[in-house]
């Protein structure tokens, strides 16, 4: 589970036996559960799931998503790279 960020309690992962999924992230905090499409070409998320979020909490991660939204990208690269998938 290679994390990616960790910033404001929020941790921001991929699991690493996910391949062949489309771009995303997890994201957790306390009891807080989401999963997050992400778009590189569009530069765009999508919730695939989000396990009591309050609009706070969604505000937030989606926030902290698009301020490192490059950063995140070639760390999804540079994993699928590592798993052979690129």
């Amino acid at each position: 589970m290679p994390t990616v960020l960790l910033i404001f309690g929020w941790r921001v992962f991929f699991y690493s036996n996910e391949a062949g999924e489309p771009p995303h992230v997890h994201c957790t905090k306390a009891e807080c559960d989401a999963k997050y499409w992400l778009n590189f070409e569009t530069y765009d998320i999508r919730p695939a799931y989000e396990y009591n979020l309050k609009p706070t909490d969604r505000r937030m991660i989606r926030k902290i998503i698009f301020n490192h939204f490059d950063y995140i990208m070639n760390e999804w690269q540079r994993v699928e790279k590592e798993r052979g998938n690129e």
